[in-house]
C-alpha cells in the first residue's frame, strides 16, 4: 500500500473518530494515528546497552535482532516488543495484575475481583526469587528495554490510539515502569486459559441434581482408541519401561491405574445418589452456578474450551523429500487483533557460552524469549496436553471457619484494595482454604450459596462454597524453560528444560537438524485417589475431608516421551497421549478427529515434501461427517421436497468445508446448520443455557455413540411435553429446521449457498472491539473483518464456531461466527533452517492502520505461508529496515 494511500485511510478514519468521539479538530487525524508508530531505521539510544545493537525489519515488519550479549539482546527485545505491542502488554500487565479497573474504568470491577481471588500477580511475585540467576537476568534486561521505551515516548498517547480513545473516560492515565513480575504474570493468564477439565468437572456437578449419572455419562463417553490413535503408541513409550519411581506420594494410586475416557466404571443408582448428596444438594448447585459466572468474569486471553487445541506433527528424515527432519505447528487459540503471537528473531552475534542465543519464532509481548520455533539446531512446536491440573472443593464454611475433618478451622484471608480509572476504589477480602482460593467470594453482592443444607440426609456445619486447587498458582519456575528450550542442542538438554515448564502443560513436539524426532509431556500433574469410583477428578470433592486431597505430583521421568519412535512420525493434536491410565494425565482428552486426519495424510505419502506439511494444515475435510451424513440420509422426509432439496447436497459430498462458491460448499453450509441445529434438540432442552452444546468434538463423539442408543432419553426433547421424539424424529426436525434457517440466510436455491457467508471471522480489539463497549465508529478503527472462512471444529483447518451461539434473536447473526482459529502456522525444515516457512493471524503491529497490523492475515486465511530466513546472510538479503540501538542516555 502506497503512503499516499494509508495517509489517506488514516485520514478519513480518524477524523470520524476525532470528531464524533473526542471533539478534536480533524486537521489533527493523521498525527493521532502515526505518532506511536516505531522508528525503523537510523540510531535509538537506549540505558544501558553495552554495545551496539542491530534490529532488521522485512517487509512484514519482523525484526531480527542481533547483539554480542544476552543482557543487550533482551533489553532490545524489550524495546521493540513496546515499539510495536506496547498497550496490548500495558493491558495484559493490567489483567494478570487485577489492575484492569484501573485502565477502563468501572467495566473491569467483577474481572479484577476474581483475578485478585486467584492471585496471578502475587504468584508472580513468589516466583521471582525462585528462578535461576541467568532468568532473573534476561527478566530484568527485558524489564530495562520496555522503561526505556516508556522514558522515550512519555506521553501515553505516543504509545498507542488506544490511550486517546480510553482517555475520554479515564482521565491523567499514567504508564508505570515495566518489572520482570509483569513478565511472570502473563504466564498464569497463559495456565489458566489452557487448563484442562475445570468446565467439563463443574458441568457435570451442576447436571446431577437434575439427570441421572447415566445420562451424564453419556455426554462424556470413552475415547475410542481404535478410531483415533493416541500421540505415542505402546511401541513408542510404555510405562513400565519408563517409571523410575513408586513412592506414595508421587506414584498413581493401583485403584486409578485402569482408568478410560469418561465416566468408566462410574457407578450408577441409589449409592451413587447417597454419595452425591452433598454435591448436588440445592446449596451446593447454587455455589456451582456462582463459581461458573466467577470463572466467565475472567478475560479470554488464549481461548477457551474447545478452542484450546492445536495441531503439531514432525516427520523423520527417512518419511521427507529432504532427507532431514520436517516440524509443523499450529496452535488454536482465540482470536483477536492483534493477534496473541510476536514474530521475532534473537541472535548473538557470537554465540557461546555468554551468549548463547541464535533462535527465531513466535513470542509475546511482554515476554522475553521464544515460545514457539527453533534456533540453529533444533526446532520445536507446542500443543495443550491439556491434563487435569485442577480441582473444585466443596466447603462447609461457618463464618470465618471451614470444616476439616470434623474441626472447624480458621480460613486464611487477606485484604485486596482495587483502585477504579476516573476515581473511587473497591475493597474485597479474599478467603482461602488448604485448597486454593474461594472463588464465589469474587462476585459481588451474592448471598450465601446455602444455609445449613443437608450432607447424606443431615443438616451441615454451615454454608457451602466452593475452593479452587489449581497447579497455576503454585511457585513454580516455567519461566527458566523458555530460555533452556531456546538455548538447547540436543534432545538431552531439550528434556532438561522441559522438566521445568510446569503451567501450561504442553505436548512438547521436537526435531534437530541432526535428524532425530521426540516428544515430551511435561508439567506439573496431580497425583489423585479415585472417588465415587470414577476416574480421579471427574467430580468436584469434599472438602472437609483430606482423605480427597492431592497426594503429590507425577515425578518427571514417569511422564511420556519418546526418541526416533518406530513410526518415524509424531502426530500430537491433543488426543490422548497413550492408551495407558498410569500416570493418570486426564479424562478429558480431545477425541482425536484432527489428529488421524493429520494421521492419515502423512501417512499416504512415502515422502513428505514441504509443501505437503503446509497443505496438510489447511485441509478442511471433517473425519465425523460421514457418521452423521450417513444417519441423515436414512431420514426419510416423505413429501417433503423442499427439505429433500437441501438433503440432496449431502449425497455426493466429500465432507469438505471450503469457501467460495462449489458443491462442496454448499453442502458443508447445510451439514453445519443440521449439525446446530441436531445439538439443539438432542441436549438443549436439558442443559442450562450457559451449559448448551457447543459442538466440539466431544459433542461429536456423544452424537456417535449417542446414534447406536435409539432409546436413550437424549432423543425425547423435553420441550414437547406429552411427545416422546426419539432418534428419526429429531434428525428429521434437525434437516427440516436447517433448511428453513438457511433459505432465510442464503436463499431458496440450495446449489447457491456457501459454507464460506456463514462462516465469518471478524478479527476484534480485546478492549475496544466490541459494539456493547464503544460506538460502532471506534470498533471500525479497530477491528477488521468480516472474512469468509473455511473448515471448521474438530477440523485440521480448526477456525471453530460455537453451535450453541445463535439460538437467541440477540445473536442470531453471529451463529456460525469463528471464535478460535490457528493462532499462526510454521513448517520448520531442519534440512535448511532458512528454507523454513511461517504466518501470523495478523501482523506483528498493535498500531491501527501501521502496514503491519493485519499485513499478514490475506494469507493467513489462504494457509499460504511466507519465507523465514534465519541466517544473517538470509535476512539481510531479504532486504527491509534496519535500526541500531547504541549505549547512551539514561535510565531516571
Amino acid at each position: 500500500m502506497s503512503r499516499a494511500i494509508l495517509a489517506r485511510r488514516i485520514a478519513v478514519a480518524v477524523a470520524v473518530l476525532l470528531v464524533v468521539v473526542l471533539g478534536i479538530v480533524a486537521v489533527l487525524a493523521v498525527t493521532w494515528v502515526r505518532r506511536p508508530f516505531p522508528t525503523t531505521e537510523g540510531q535509538i539510544q537506549v540505558p544501558g546497552l553495552s554495545g551496539k545493537v542491530s534490529v532488521l525489519r522485512d517487509d512484514r515488519g519482523i525484526p531480527q535482532i542481533y547483539a554480542d550479549s544476552s543482557d543487550d539482546l533482551f533489553r532490545a527485545e524489550g524495546f521493540v516488543h513496546a515499539q510495536d505491542r506496547f498497550f496490548e502488554m500495558d493491558l495484559r500487565r493490567h489483567i494478570t495484575a487485577g489492575r484492569l479497573s484501573e485502565l477502563v474504568g468501572e467495566g473491569g470491577l467483577e474481572t479484577d475481583r476474581v483475578i485478585r481471588t486467584l492471585g496471578w500477580r502475587r504468584v508472580a511475585e513468589a516466583e521471582l526469587p525462585t528462578l535461576k540467576p541467568e532468568t532473573r537476568r534476561y527478566l530484568q534486561a527485558y524489564a530495562d528495554g520496555v522503561n526505556a521505551y516508556i522514558k522515550q515516548q512519555g506521553d501515553p498517547a505516543k504509545m498507542s490510539l488506544e490511550y486517546v480513545v480510553l482517555g475520554q473516560k479515564v482521565k491523567d492515565y499514567r504508564v508505570e515502569e515495566w518489572t520482570p513480575a509483569d513478565s511472570l504474570a502473563w504466564l498464569k493468564a497463559m495456565a489458566w486459559d489452557l487448563r484442562g477439565d475445570y468446565t467439563a468437572e463443574l458441568m457435570r456437578a451442576r447436571l446431577a441434581g437434575s439427570m441421572s449419572i447415566n445420562q451424564i455419562n453419556e455426554l462424556y463417553p470413552a475415547y475410542d482408541y481404535n478410531a483415533n490413535k493416541p500421540i505415542l503408541s505402546g511401541q513408542d513409550w510404555s510405562p513400565l519401561a519408563s517409571s523410575s519411581s513408586t513412592s506414595a506420594n508421587s506414584a498413581v494410586p493401583a485403584t486409578a491405574a485402569k482408568v478410560g475416557a469418561g465416566a468408566a466404571g462410574t457407578k450408577s443408582g441409589a449409592k451413587v445418589k447417597g454419595e452425591l448428596a452433598a454435591e448436588t444438594a440445592p446449596g451446593a448447585e447454587r455455589a456451582y452456578a456462582v463459581v461458573q459466572r466467577a470463572l466467565n468474569a475472567v478475560p479470554v486471553t488464549m481461548g477457551r474450551g474447545d478452542g484450546i487445541g492445536s495441531n503439531s506433527w514432525v516427520v523423520g528424515g527417512n518419511r521427507t523429500s529432504t532427507g532431514k527432519p520436517l516440524l509443523a505447528n499450529d496452535p488454536h487459540l482465540g482470536v483477536s487483533i492483534p493477534g496473541i503471537w510476536y514474530q521475532v528473531g534473537l541472535h548473538c552475534r557470537s554465540v557461546g557460552s555468554s551468549c548463547p542465543f541464535d533462535v527465531a519464532g513466535y513470542s509475546f509481548s511482554g515476554l522475553p524469549g521464544v515460545v514457539i520455533g527453533h534456533n540453529q539446531s533444533i526446532a520445536w512446536g507446542f500443543t495443550n496436553l491439556g491434563p487435569d491440573v485442577s480441582d473444585f472443593f466443596l466447603e462447609q464454611v461457618r463464618g470465618n471457619t471451614y470444616l476439616r475433618d470434623g474441626k472447624q478451622v480458621p480460613l486464611t484471608m487477606r485484604t485486596e484494595t482495587i483502585k477504579i480509572g476516573g476515581g473511587g476504589e473497591q475493597t474485597i477480602t479474599v478467603r482461602s482454604t488448604v485448597h486454593g482460593p474461594i472463588l464465589s467470594d469474587a462476585i459481588e453482592d451474592v448471598a450465601s450459596a446455602g444455609d445449613r443444607p443437608p450432607v447424606n440426609g443431615r443438616p451441615s456445619a454451615g454454608s457451602y462454597e466452593v475452593a479452587l486447587q489449581w497447579t497455576g498458582i503454585e511457585v513454580t519456575q516455567t519461566a527458566d524453560a523458555i530460555f533452556g528450550l531456546n538455548t538447547a542442542q540436543n534432545f538431552e538438554q531439550f528434556r532438561t528444560a522441559a522438566k521445568d515448564f510446569a503451567v501450561p502443560s504442553q505436548n512438547l513436539l521436537y526435531a534437530d537438524t541432526a535428524g532425530n524426532i521426540g516428544y515430551q509431556a511435561p508439567g506439573r500433574i496431580p497425583v489423585r485417589s479415585r472417588y465415587m469410583e470414577a476416574a480421579p477428578g471427574f467430580w468436584i470433592r469434599p472438602g472437609w475431608v483430606s482423605s480427597w486431597d492431592w497426594k503429590g505430583y507425577v515425578p518427571f521421568d514417569e511422564m511420556p516421551h519418546s526418541y526416533n519412535p518406530p513410526e518415524g512420525f509424531i502426530v500430537a493434536a491433543n488426543q490422548a497421549v497413550t492408551e495407558s491410565g498410569t500416570p493418570f494425565l486426564t479424562t478429558e482428552w480431545d477425541y482425536g478427529y484432527r489428529a488421524q486426519r493429520i494421521r492419515s495424510l502423512v501417512e499416504k505419502d512415502a515422502k513428505i515434501t514441504p509443501a505437503m506439511m503446509s497443505q496438510i494444515q489447511g485441509d478442511t475435510r471433517s473425519q465425523f461427517a460421514p457418521t452423521l451424513v450417513k444417519a441423515l440420509l436414512k431420514v426419510d422426509l416423505g413429501h417433503d421436497d423442499f427439505t429433500k432439496q437441501a438433503q440432496d447436497l449431502l449425497r455426493s459430498w466429500d465432507f469438505t468445508n471450503p469457501v467460495g462458491a462449489s458443491e462442496s460448499g454448499a453442502a458443508a453450509a447445510y451439514y453445519n446448520a443440521v449439525w446446530a441445529n441436531l445439538l439443539n434438540l438432542t441436549f438443549n432442552d436439558e442443559l442450562p443455557k450457559d451449559l448448551r452444546a457447543d459442538g466440539g468434538d466431544q459433542w461429536m463423539r456423544a452424537m456417535t455413540v449417542l446414534l447406536t442408543k435409539e432409546g436413550s432419553p437424549w432423543w425425547d426433547d423435553k420441550r414437547t411435553p406429552g411427545v416422546a421424539e426419539g432418534q428419526s424424529e429429531i434428525l428429521r426436525k434437525a434437516l427440516v429446521a436447517a433448511r428453513l434457517q438457511l433459505t432465510k440466510e442464503l436463499g431458496k436455491e440450495p446449489s447457491d449457498w456457501q459454507w464460506g457467508q456463514l462462516h465469518q471471522l471478524t478479527l476484534t480489539h480485546q478492549v475496544l472491539g466490541g459494539d456493547d463497549i464503544s460506538p460502532h465508529i471506534v470498533t471500525k478503527l479497530f477491528n477488521r473483518g468480516p472474512i469468509n472462512m473455511p473448515g471448521g471444529s474438530a477440523i485440521v483447518n480448526a477456525n471453530g464456531w460455537d453451535a450453541s451461539v445463535g439460538l437467541d434473536d440477540e445473536d442470531s447473526d453471529k451463529a456460525f461466527d469463528v471464535d478460535w482459529a490457528p493462532s499462526m502456522r510454521m513448517v520448520v525444515d531442519l534440512s535448511n533452517l532458512d528454507k523454513s516457512r511461517w504466518v501470523n493471524q495478523t501482523g506483528n503491529s498493535g498500531h491501527t492502520y501501521s502496514p503491519h497490523y493485519s499485513d499478514q492475515t490475506d494469507a493467513w486465511v489462504k494457509n499460504q505461508l511466507y519465507d523465514w530466513p534465519f541466517t544473517e546472510k538470509a535476512v539481510r538479503d531479504a532486504g527491509g529496515d534496519e535500526l541500531t540501538l547504541i549505549p547512551g542516555g539514561t535510565t531516571s
